[in-house]
């Protein structure tokens, strides 16, 4: 069955990075594109970031644009989230999803559509 396992969450001072990892199994993963939500405690869950399988288009939420960057490893099965300069306001529980339809983009309009997530790794963005 379809697995997402998300890591590399913790304890971090505003500034400061963090690489989060989500290994996913069950599924032929280098053919869905993927992406990550997060939810801060008390609130919804707001999109962050998403990679197309196809044409390897990379899309970001205004609120982490130019310190966050996405990517893949598909031999390594791993989609991971390299988060730069982290602030306060990005303190929640970070979750991988994987694509709804294999081979499908999502063009940057509407929202992109997933299936299956993780259990969610928590990041913390405190002094």
């Amino acid at each position: 069955q379809v697995q997402l396992v998300e890591s590399g969450g913790g304890l971090v001072q505003p500034g400061g990075s963090l690489r989060l990892s989500c290994a996913a199994s069950g599924f032929p993963f280098s053919s869905y594109s993927m992406g990550w939500v997060r939810q801060a405690h008390g609130k919804g869950l707001e999109w962050v970031s998403h990679f197309n399988v196809g044409n390897g288009n990379t899309y970001y939420a205004k609120s982490v644009k130019g310190r966050f960057t996405i990517y893949r490893d598909n031999a390594k099965n791993t989609l991971y989230l390299q988060m730069n300069s982290l602030k306060p306001e990005d303190t929640a529980v970070y979750y991988c999803k994987k694509g709804r339809f294999a081979y499908s983009d999502w063009g940057g309009h509407g929202a992109p559509e997933y299936d299956y997530w993780g259990q969610g790794t928590q990041v913390t963005v405190s002094s």
